[in-house]
């Protein structure tokens, strides 16, 4: 996948170009870094073991965990910290982040690897792309997306990954009683996500309509979290099941 350096605001005025022959808006910037020395080893030597390529196509889930167990997926995991404390707290599960940048790809594999952790793969790719094309359908018990990049500017909300569309492809990925768990810090993307889901056919808000969830324990307070709520900052839970 090949990396563009695009701030922001510049990719919005650059889409507008490049719109009508993709036809799709991406809810993401890849900004390239300096991978410290444990990214480079997790990206050069780990993720050739236990990565994930959008190119190999649908997963045989059985065959990628050497086990069946349920299955969680986390798209946006950032570092990869609280997806890898997730996966060491439920060995009992099997876990699949997604996520393009490659420093965060490369510090949780070098992470996996270094507490071996053998219930979790990871693909470097977009999560429209992969979910079509490799996860397979009723498959998910659990489907994280959590602090996705709020896009604050309004002229910037259409970028957001919580969109009706969005929430409808992911809906056949989910087994029935499978749980969508968003979460985020932006009150005004938490009012977004539950209209869109409030709309969207075949789930149903567990908290009761119209209504937030408390932080559910399988999912770890960040850093960043914890410094918020020390500010004052609200963070808002959805979890919708399929039904």
């Amino acid at each position: 996948m090949t990396e563009t350096i695009l701030p922001a605001d510049l990719a919005e005025d650059h889409s507008a170009a490049q719109e009508e022959h993709h036809r799709k808006i991406k809810s993401f910037v890849l900004r390239v870094g300096r991978m410290t020395t444990g990214q480079q080893k997790g990206w050069d030597i780990i993720f050739p073991k236990q990565g994930l390529k959008l190119e190999d196509g649908r997963l045989d889930l059985e065959t990628t965990f050497g086990r069946k167990a349920p299955l969680v997926v986390e798209i946006g995991f950032g570092m990869g910290l609280s997806l890898l404390e997730m996966a060491g707290s439920e060995p009992d599960k099997s876990f699949i982040g997604i996520e393009v940048h490659r420093p965060g790809v490369g510090s949780l594999m070098n992470e996996s690897d270094r507490v071996g952790l053998t219930n979790l793969r990871a693909y470097c790719d977009d999560a429209v792309e992969v979910l079509a094309r490799c996860i397979p359908d009723n498959s998910i018990d659990r489907l994280q997306i959590y602090f996705p990049d709020p896009w604050h500017k309004k002229r910037h909300n259409k970028r957001r990954l919580v969109q009706s569309g969005f929430v409808a492809s992911l809906l056949p990925k989910l087994k029935t009683g499978g749980v969508l768990h968003l979460a985020t810090d932006w009150e005004n993307y938490a009012e977004q996500m539950m209209d869109v889901m409030t709309a969207a056919e075949g789930y149903k808000n567990q908290a009761g309509e119209e209504n937030f969830s408390p932080r559910p324990d399988h999912r770890p307070i960040t850093k960043f979290e914890k410094r918020g709520e020390r500010l004052g900052h609200g963070v808002w839970d959805l979890l919708f099941e399929k039904i």
